[in-house]
């Protein structure tokens, strides 16, 4: 019986293979032999989950054929690979990918760090926050008091709870957007609602237009939902979206959904303009395209510009019909991750299909946390806990941006004025060689190519601002030391973590 679980076409791994780039060598410096390269190619590959364990690799002579090299040379690396755990074989079944004994799983999407790491390696690879007290115990509280009258009932609200929905209905309504509960659904995080609105409208193989980048566990979602995935380039810098490219890949792609973040794009940090939103919708409107509107980062501006409302209208105020966009909101960035609760706004009969559809999924989201989150709303400590919250990220953010470029002055990124996150250039390195010798050196930072759609954004690495002062200098000592040992090849041992106790 086989041990493959999947199998990797020569020409998409030659793809995967052909994205990593690598820094041209300087004088003096020995460039590794083909099959060496090759190993360590397909080995970062899978260490990055873009291989998946338990993967059929093509026969020598396919992939030699693919890759432009000699049968020799992978028959090298596969032996190499072999050798290393990486690698099994057998005789009629061929060859398939594997972890040697000992090393974790790769993860394809960006899971936090267990707590007992905390103390050797610094985590930059999730994008959160510590919860902002003293408001996480008070909202508990609040909800404590608040719950004995539903303790008498089923504790079964596939929609949510009538009053949160009614809540969440009004600060739409207060921000200029008419709103009644059943355009509202909660659901168990943004994750959650975005999973549902997928399985809805987007069966397998539909394709489903991403920004590129965009977030790496929606693209993992939508993946293994089966969708083909278009994506569509971002404009340059910080300036949001190329509306050619929407416009066309809209008309000739014609996908069932887009997904987009507007506010503070995840990982780039754009912010589209009213211009880009209004012309966006029109375009998914003519295309008959259902746009996804992700506003977890909406609140989470940093810059004095927007307070007191300076932030562009929402998408869904381009779509008074309510025809075209369905839009996705979340306590879990604005407030804490652990407080796992999202919604949807959409056009009341879309609700009801979400809402019919759930009783095979999750049946609902959990009464405590729907409370908490009710009396943050509704006493005004939503307002008091966000502005920490922002306080925080400006904080780190300005601490993390002059650590990098101390250390790395090389690297290339923009400032963005909200949200959690840098996209960052390398400078020429590969950021999966990045993210390998980051795990060597104590900081684990995710590459850019978990951020794209097959193999783009080699050269990038996504750094939240999510620790600052003496953790944020010393995160960027740390990735200084990666990018060291990438730039010799690895060569010259590994610079061991220093222990860090924030």
């Amino acid at each position: 019986m086989a041990q493959w679980t999947s199998a990797m076409g020569a020409a998409q791994l030659g793809r995967l293979l052909n994205s990593q780039q690598e820094r041209p060598a300087g004088p003096g410096t020995r460039r590794p032999p083909a099959y060496r390269a090759l190993a360590d190619g397909i080995r970062l590959l899978v260490l990055e989950g873009r291989v998946p364990v338990a993967a059929r690799l093509p026969a020598e002579r396919e992939l030699a054929l693919a890759l432009s090299v000699s049968r020799t040379t992978v028959a090298a690396a596969y032996e190499a690979l072999r050798s290393e755990g990486f690698l099994e074989s057998r005789r009629g079944a061929g060859s398939w990918t594997a972890v040697p004994a000992g090393n974790p799983l790769p993860a394809r999407g960006l899971e936090p760090l267990p707590p007992e790491a905390l103390g050797s390696v610094i985590d930059l690879g999730c994008a959160s926050l510590p919860a902002p007290e003293p408001w996480l115990t008070r909202a508990v509280q609040g909800a404590l008091e608040e719950l004995p009258p539903y303790a008498h009932t089923h504790g079964d609200y596939p929609a949510g709870l009538p009053a949160l929905r009614s809540m969440i209905a009004e600060r739409y309504t207060a921000s200029g957007i008419p709103t009644m509960p059943e355009q509202i659904m909660v659901t168990t995080g943004a994750m959650g609602a975005i999973d549902a609105i997928c399985h809805l409208f987007a069966g397998r193989g539909e394709r489903i237009a991403v920004e590129s980048p965009s977030y790496a566990n929606i693209l993992q979602l939508m993946r293994e939902a089966g969708a083909r995935l278009v994506p569509v380039a971002m404009a340059q810098g910080l300036s949001g979206w190329d509306m050619d490219r929407w416009r066309q890949v809209l008309r000739e792609a014609a996908p069932r959904l887009a997904y987009v973040v507007a506010d503070f794009h995840n990982p780039t940090g754009a912010l589209a303009d009213e211009d880009q939103r209004r012309r966006l919708v029109d375009a998914a409107r003519s295309a008959g395209t259902v746009l996804v509107a992700d506003e977890t980062m909406s609140e989470l501006w940093l810059d004095d510009e927007f307070a007191g409302g300076g932030m562009p209208r929402r998408v869904c105020a381009f779509d008074p019909s309510g025809s075209t966009v369905i839009t996705v909101g979340s306590a879990s960035k604005a407030f804490w991750a652990g407080m796992r609760i999202g919604w949807v706004r959409a056009a009341p009969d879309v609700i009801r299909s979400l809402v019919a559809a759930r009783a095979y999924a999750d049946l609902g989201t959990p009464v405590l946390e729907q409370l908490a989150v009710n009396w943050l709303f509704s006493t005004g400590g939503w307002e008091q806990a966000v502005e920490l919250r922002r306080a925080q990220a400006r904080e780190n953010r300005e601490a993390l941006v002059a650590a990098l470029r101390r250390e790395l002055p090389a690297w290339e990124f923009d400032t963005p004025k909200g949200g959690l996150t840098l996209w960052v250039r390398a400078g020429g390195l590969s950021g999966s060689r990045l993210a390998e010798a980051g795990e060597r050196t104590g900081v684990r930072v995710p590459s850019g190519p978990r951020f794209g759609v097959d193999g783009a954004f080699e050269g990038y690495v996504r750094l939240p601002f999510t620790v600052g002062g003496a953790v944020a200098e010393e995160a960027a000592v740390r990735l200084a030391a990666a990018a060291r040992l990438v730039e010799n090849g690895g060569a010259g041992g590994t610079e061991a973590p220093r222990t860090f106790v924030a």
